[in-house]
């Protein structure tokens, strides 16, 4: 039985539901997580296969890259956001959402080297979000988002702001193994991921709707899930960024970061 740890947010919905209705589903024990949670479960060895943000893969000492799928980006992504009352030139400081550590990692990215403002970074407790008000902004990411941008006047989009800056998709979240799966369990895993992304309007049918928020759309055109050629460019410049430009960079199929 393979162990897999998912992030339970609306974007893996896809994945989630070709697993299900896949063969694949009865030889894996599947949990939702958040993405920091996944994260921990790879690195202590509590799963083998992990939805996993990407921040973490230079932490790991043998990383496996095991999908042709991702939870990326290739303009606006929509649910990882800062959101403020005020414009991001006024803006004293950011609470950091806590659920991931690639979406923390680019709004400091972001902020430093695109926007070239300075906020103070603040660490998030479970119920931040009535905190943000006046020059106290905050980073928010996943399904919380959803609404968000109703109740505040600034919304800036990461997603979209890392491709004005440069050029390139952002990948968010890979599915990684610190050790080398059997090759036949990843053809299948792919084919269930393909599985689920083929059946998007049948899986719509059986979501929750959310006012003002449309699930077709958000799906095809917010989240990009091919960890296509470009991505690879975006995650590792992103990575790149991460080491300090120490010469980083991530191989396809390669079991270790090489600097």
């Amino acid at each position: 039985m393979i162990r897999i740890s998912a992030v339970s947010y609306l974007n893996t919905k896809p994945f989630i539901y070709g697993l299900y209705k896949s063969p694949i589903g009865e030889k894996v024990e599947l949990s939702l997580d958040i993405p920091a949670l996944c994260a921990e479960k790879l690195r202590n060895q509590q799963a083998d296969l992990v939805l996993s943000p990407v921040a973490i893969i230079p932490m790991l000492p043998e990383a496996h890259l095991v999908s042709e799928f991702c939870i990326g980006s290739v303009q606006s992504v929509k649910t990882v956001c800062i959101y403020s009352e005020v414009p991001l030139q006024e803006i004293k400081q950011i609470f950091l959402d806590f659920h991931s550590r690639t979406s923390v990692q680019l709004v400091q990215v972001l902020c430093r080297n695109y926007w070239q403002v300075f906020p103070e970074f603040l660490p998030a407790s479970e119920h931040y979000l009535s905190q943000i008000r006046g020059e106290t902004a905050g980073l928010v990411i996943g399904d919380r988002t959803i609404g968000l941008d109703q109740r505040f006047s600034y919304v800036y989009d990461l997603g979209e702001a890392w491709t004005a800056w440069t050029g390139l998709p952002f990948v968010y979240a890979a599915w990684v193994s610190t050790k080398p799966l059997e090759p036949e369990f990843v053809r299948a895993f792919n084919e269930a991921l393909q599985l689920g992304l083929d059946h998007l309007p049948e899986l719509i049918k059986i979501l929750p709707s959310y006012p003002n928020f449309d699930l077709n759309d958000y799906f095809r055109n917010n989240i990009s899930y091919q960890l296509d050629d470009a991505k690879w460019s975006g995650l590792n410049r992103f990575l790149g960024i991460l080491a300090g430009e120490s010469g980083y960079k991530l191989h396809r199929n390669v079991a270790a970061p090489t600097f």
